[in-house]
C-alpha cells in the first residue's frame, strides 16, 4: 500500500471540503424551520401512533399556533387532560392515528378537547442526547 501524504478535510484524500469556504457563515435552525417564532412551540413525540406519517417516538415536533387548522391537519391537542398528536378529521370530528388498523377517535360533547397547534415540521432524532433536555 502506498500512502500519499496530502492534508484533507472531510475525510476525502486529495479533495478540499466543499464547505471549507463557508466556515464563517452563521447557521440558524430557527430560521430554517420556524416561520412565526412568537406562535411556535416545540414538543417531543411519544409513542408509535403517527409512524405512517413519518413521526416516530422521540422526534421533535415544531408546532404552530398561527397555522390554520385544515381538514386532516396533523395537530397536537389536549384530549381529556392528555396531550396527543393526531390528524384532525374536521368533517367527522375525529382524531386519526397514522397506524394500520387504528380506529378513529370520534370526539363527543363530553370530551375536554383543545387544539394546541398544527405540526409544521418534525425532526428525526437518530441518537438521543446523553443528558436530559434543560439539564
Amino acid at each position: 500500500m502506498k500512502v500519499i501524504p496530502i492534508k484533507a478535510q472531510a475525510g476525502l484524500i486529495g479533495f478540499e471540503s466543499a464547505a471549507a469556504e463557508y466556515t464563517e457563515m452563521e447557521l440558524s435552525l430557527d430560521e430554517l424551520l420556524i416561520e412565526k417564532p412568537s406562535a411556535t412551540w416545540i414538543g417531543l413525540a411519544q409513542g408509535h401512533s403517527m409512524e405512517l406519517d413519518g413521526i416516530f417516538d422521540g422526534d421533535i415536533l415544531i408546532v404552530s399556533r398561527a397555522e390554520e387548522i385544515k381538514h386532516m391537519s396533523v395537530i397536537v391537542a389536549v384530549l381529556n387532560g392528555v396531550f396527543c398528536c393526531k390528524r384532525l378529521d374536521l368533517h367527522q370530528r375525529a382524531l386519526i392515528s397514522a397506524q394500520r388498523n387504528a380506529r378513529p377517535y370520534f370526539l363527543s360533547d363530553g370530551d375536554d378537547f383543545s387544539v394546541e397547534g398544527v405540526v409544521t415540521r418534525s425532526v428525526r432524532i437518530h441518537k438521543p442526547l446523553n443528558r436530559k433536555i434543560g439539564a
